[in-house]
């Protein structure tokens, strides 16, 4: 069954740190693009990242720059999200997503992105 499961999320204080994990089943990712996104209640969904088939390519949205770091490991069939010094506005269901790609394309979008997982939720709260 194809599928892409996160996990990681939990509650951390402000400044604390979180790795998110998002593993696909299924499928391989070697061929996927992979995009991290966040929604927060009441708000619309916003891309926080993504990393390229073969990790040459990566962009992070400003507001995470510095902060957050992704990086993919095809070998586990599993991409990573560090997230460090959060911040309580980063409260959010994060979701990651992959796009087959056959060149070294990086989309951006989240209507590029096929496939979606169910989201792993993260707080920021003292």
């Amino acid at each position: 069954q194809f599928q892409l499961v996160e996990s990681g999320g939990g509650l951390v204080q402000p400044g604390g740190s979180l790795r998110l994990s998002c593993a696909a089943s299924g499928f391989t990712l070697d061929y996927y693009a992979i995009g991290w996104f966040r929604q927060a209640p009441g708000k619309e969904r916003e891309g926080v990242s993504c990393i390229s088939r073969r990790g040459g390519k990566i962009n992070y949205a400003d507001s995470v720059k510095g902060r957050f770091t992704i990086s993919r490991d095809n070998a586990k069939n599993t991409v990573y999200l560090q997230m460090n010094s959060l911040k309580p506005e980063e409260t959010a269901v994060y979701y990651c997503a992959a796009a087959k790609i056959y060149g070294d394309y990086l989309p951006g979008a989240a209507h590029e992105y096929a496939y979606w997982g169910q989201g792993t939720q993260v707080i920021v709260s003292s």
